[in-house]
């Protein structure tokens, strides 16, 4: 199984937690909000086969980016993911939209170019995300827990960049709408670990399975078969 996006940093005993994934072959990208939380984590992860942590710089801490952005060029080197980052122009993180907007723009260029996989925020802020991914030459992208217009979701499909999909996602209409129009090879799995209660990768896979009208082998097959897509365009 594959955890695209998750926050194992946030668990109550992280250790534990990417212990029992790496026992199970569960290959899980850890995110974090700040690149001083990668600062914290990376030495901690080395020694796993499975488990890998993300550089972020999360839209909602958008307030505490100034004093990060040295720390975030300082270990872009040491990752190959790049996680969580976007924009979020809800409610709750429309009061810091241009500090977001700086924020997003000064990681697109220094990733720009690189070999990373981004995976993005992008909260009531769809359309303007994808224009700056697309202004900015990104390639490799996934939209975690899409939440847009499925004119925009055309417009990312077209783009060929994919979406990581979740528990949550398939327990409401408008994350099933959402599903239905995904095409296949743009497909990955996601837990968002802590923030969805009993986030299970496999309750996801018996959804696409009745959806796509294949077996639950042939799912994984297709999941697995998509993130090493993914990773070969950064190779």
């Amino acid at each position: 199984m594959i955890d695209v996006h998750c926050h194992f940093d946030m668990a109550k005993n992280p250790v534990n937690y990417i212990t029992k994934n790496e026992r199970k072959k569960i290959i899980t990208i850890g995110m974090t909000n700040l690149p001083s939380h990668f600062q914290m984590g990376m030495r901690h992860i080395r020694q796993y086969k499975y488990i890998r942590l993300a550089l972020g710089l999360h839209p909602l801490r958008a307030e505490e980016h100034d004093k990060e952005y040295s720390i975030f060029r300082q270990f872009l080197k040491d990752t190959s993911y790049i996680g969580e980052v976007g924009l979020d122009f809800s409610r709750e993180g429309f009061s810091t939209k241009e500090i977001q907007i700086k924020s997003f723009e000064y990681v697109l260029n220094c990733v720009k170019g690189k070999s990373k996989i981004l995976s993005l925020h992008s909260r009531r802020a769809e359309k303007e995300t994808l224009e700056m991914l697309i202004e900015k030459g990104i390639e490799n992208a996934i939209f975690h827990w899409y939440s847009g217009s499925l004119s925009v979701l055309k417009n990312i499909t077209n783009s060929g960049f994919f979406f990581s999909i979740n528990s949550a996602m398939i327990q409401s209409d408008n994350g099933k709408k959402i599903i239905a129009e995904i095409p296949k090879e743009f497909v990955l799995t996601e837990t968002d670990f802590p923030y969805i209660d009993d986030s299970c990768i496999m309750n996801i896979h018996n959804y696409l399975s009745e959806l796509w009208g294949i077996s639950k082998i042939e799912v994984e097959n297709m999941i697995d078969s998509n993130f090493k897509n993914l990773i070969n365009r950064i190779k």
